[in-house]
């Protein structure tokens, strides 16, 4: 194990959101309700990931320095911590596990709103393989590959 493992698994550990923030809100009307909806939806997100979790992506070794087994410790304590939060991340399953670890970690360096009640992914699908940031691990693939081969059948 990489020496500092533990020190960055005690970090996140850190990093998990406090469950007392999470009070309720007075019951508001429908119009309340809808207005804030409105604003949710139409304001883009101004605070990072880290800056909600007190993490920063430097705090992380890269790839390169960590053992496969030390990248699934780290992977597996940051997915929980992001599950505090209710936070996640839609990666492809074949996705191999070095360019997971970076994209996890890079989550720190993105925008997002945090929600109270209901849960939010980083998703980084758009539906093109062409334009795809997975490239060959592009999940999309398949279905491209399933179109042609009914168009040439």
């Amino acid at each position: 194990m990489h020496p500092y493992i533990p020190h960055l698994l005690e970090d996140i550990a850190k990093a998990h959101r406090n469950r007392d923030s999470l009070q309720k809100k007075p019951a508001q009307s429908i119009e309340e309700e809808f207005e804030e909806m409105e604003r949710w939806l139409s304001e883009e997100p101004t605070t990072t990931f880290g800056e909600y979790c007190g993490l920063k992506t430097l705090d992380f070794p890269p790839a390169e320095q960590l053992s496969e087994a030390d990248m699934t410790l780290v992977l597996e304590a940051f997915k929980k911590m992001m599950f505090s939060w209710n936070l996640g991340i839609d990666l492809p399953d074949t996705l191999p596990l070095s360019i997971a670890y970076t994209m996890t970690v890079d989550t720190l360096n993105q925008k997002t709103a945090i929600v109270s009640e209901g849960f939010m992914s980083f998703d980084y699908c758009s539906g093109s393989p062409e334009e795809c940031v997975f490239k060959e691990y592009c999940p999309c693939l398949k279905y491209t590959d399933d179109f042609a081969a009914d168009n040439d059948a």
